[in-house]
């Protein structure tokens, strides 16, 4: 299976099976993606005919491309076959029982009042509550017991806010600490936050234990404060701006996120980038809503095309800033064109069910945040593990191959199948497809190809 297309003045080639990118001139271009189709000497007359006008398009060039197109088709590297679906289904058996990642909801309460908020202003539409120290101890004590052969374990705080229970982060950070030596496991933790909280302590401590922070902030000043409000309507970022800019200073600027939400309100969010990027910070994701469909947030039809030109606009943006020595991480663009995940992870995407789990302050575990609340889909708790087996399974079974959608789509195994959670709410399935959503990634993953195939070539 190929993909091909032009973007930023690239002839871009992707082989989708072997991995390969190929970056090839307008004759090879044509060449390729005829190449399977057309008979030998019927491509060549036709490219020649084509090329007519061009004094250095001779046969003996056709002929010498056609041949090299053959070279690399010979050595896996073009039309290379599907080695992966046989093997789609037993992967996931290989790392069965074993957890490697938390999200700890230590707070079901928020000090915001966000529209837009997917977790129902922090409550998740139950009761509001804040995980205590006995639940959190437990939460880890059941992720490292389930982990064999793990030492590296991921857990994020997450909320609601999760400053609302800071006190306790601070205990159970310190807990984890000894029982790591203990039980020679590695705790890394993360730290997502509205930033109301913010002061000197958290950021203190934070850098000190927490491996990565997400800091909500959506740009611009108006943008921001049109959803991202306190109980009595009042805007946040003049309160949070300030607060992010000394945290990140102290971090060291890196080892952050500034994550925000762009939404029917504002589908050219490419100026909200750019207010981030002013305000000096460069580890930047810019997420599109989750929400109902009849929400006034969510994204429509008319949004996409303005959203699609975003995203190429963000590549020729982080491209030219790159090669003025002035380069900023984008979430959505990070990709290893030389390595990148393994085919493990392509094929099963992020593990939520089984190797990822969500911890409710009271101790129930779900598959993932985007989860919580739905009561079907409690998994067990954090004494008694796993209980709704049939729920694991099901999650254990989803695999890019387990979607019909995914079937002939070049994206499959940068995607891995997309989000469960987003399928489960615009489908009804978790092994549905949520197809705005697609859009939007190929999108992203041409503009990010695109973007690191244009870096190698500068540096060659």
């Amino acid at each position: 299976m190929l993909h091909c297309y032009k973007l930023g003045g690239l002839n871009i080639v992707l082989d989708i099976y072997s991995g390969s990118v190929h970056v090839v001139d307008e004759v090879a271009y044509d060449i390729i993606e005829a190449y399977e189709q057309t008979p030998r000497e019927e491509l060549v007359a036709h490219i020649l005919e084509k090329y007519a006008d061009h004094a250095d398009v001779t046969r003996d060039e056709v002929e010498a491309c056609c041949d090299q197109v053959e070279q690399l088709k010979q050595a896996g590297k073009l039309f290379a076959p599907d080695t992966f679906s046989a093997m789609a289904g037993s992967l996931k058996e290989r790392s069965a029982g074993v957890v490697k990642a938390l999200c700890l909801h230590v707070a079901h309460t928020c000090n915001l009042n966000c529209a837009y908020c997917f977790a129902s202003q922090g409550n998740y539409h139950g009761d509001r509550a804040v995980m205590s120290l006995e639940v959190g101890k437990q939460a880890l004590d059941f992720l490292m017991e389930h982990s064999p052969g793990r030492t590296n374990l991921e857990v994020d705080f997450f909320g609601g806010e999760p400053l609302m229970n800071w006190d306790m982060i601070k205990e159970l950070v310190a807990y984890a600490r000894v029982r790591e030596k203990e039980a020679g496991k590695n705790f890394r933790f993360t730290l997502t936050t509205n930033g109301v909280l913010v002061d000197d302590d958290v950021i203190d401590f934070a850098n000190r234990e927490m491996s990565n922070v997400v800091l909500s902030l959506d740009g611009r000043k108006e943008v921001h404060d049109r959803f991202r409000v306190d109980y009595a309507g009042n805007g946040s970022w003049e309160k949070i701006v300030p607060k992010f800019q000394r945290f990140v200073e102290k971090r060291g600027n890196k080892n952050y996120y500034m994550r925000g939400t762009f939404t029917h309100a504002n589908p050219d969010f490419l100026k909200d980038i750019e207010e981030m990027l002013r305000l000096g910070f460069t580890e930047l994701s810019m997420e599109p809503v989750v929400c109902a469909p009849d929400d006034p947030s969510a994204l429509t039809a008319d949004d996409l095309p303005i959203v699609m030109q975003q995203y190429e606009q963000l590549a020729e943006l982080m491209l030219k800033r790159h090669r003025e020595g002035k380069p900023f991480t984008f979430y959505h663009y990070m990709i290893d064109l030389k390595g990148g995940p393994c085919i493990y992870k392509r094929l099963s995407g992020c593990g939520s069910g089984t190797e990822y789990m969500a911890v409710t302050p009271w101790g129930d575990l779900y598959p993932c945040h985007q989860f919580v609340g739905e009561e079907k889909f409690k998994l067990g708790n954090v004494w008694d593990g796993v209980t709704n087996t049939a729920v694991q399974d099901e999650f254990a079974a989803c695999n890019v191959y387990t979607r019909e959608e995914c079937k002939d789509c070049w994206a499959k195994l940068y995607c891995s199948g997309g989000c469960a959670a987003n399928a489960y709410h615009a489908t009804g399935s978790v092994n549905g497809v949520y197809e705005y959503g697609c859009e939007l990634f190929r999108k992203r993953m041409e503009c990010a190809i695109m973007l690191e195939a244009a870096k190698t070539m500068g540096e060659c």
